[in-house]
């Protein structure tokens, strides 16, 4: 079964199987409005907790976003490239940008769950 975790930096995780699957909030897309473009990490890269991952762009600003945890890219989420608009109609579905293999799941202890994260946006 899947646990999904949130950031103070609005990205939310859902875990399975060692496997991250990596976006924004809705949340988040809402502050930055109608996105135009993502750029996306290629598989293989080794990202640090902390590290910017992805950088989107909307028609309010640009924004970078960071790794949550430790881990490797191991799929980014192509149809973006063509629809970045999905982020905006689906964050926390079709809208995913990266998957990675965690390094470290004691990462996620750090993180908050979805209640803490309501508490947080208010």
């Amino acid at each position: 079964m899947a646990t999904t975790y949130f950031t103070d930096d609005h990205e939310w995780l859902r875990v399975e199987g060692g496997i991250a699957t990596v976006g924004i909030t809705d949340y988040a897309q809402e502050q930055l409005g109608d996105l135009v473009f993502v750029e996306l990490p290629e598989a293989g890269r080794k990202l640090a907790k902390g590290d910017v991952a992805v950088v989107v762009e909307s028609v309010k600003a640009a924004s970078d976003v960071y790794a949550p945890v430790d881990g490797e890219i191991v799929e980014s989420n192509g149809a973006l490239a063509s629809d970045p608009a999905l982020v905006n109609s689906a964050a926390t579905g079709d809208g995913w940008l990266w998957k990675m293999k965690l390094s470290d799941e004691g990462q996620l202890a750090g993180l908050l769950d979805e209640a803490g994260y309501k508490a947080l946006i208010g």
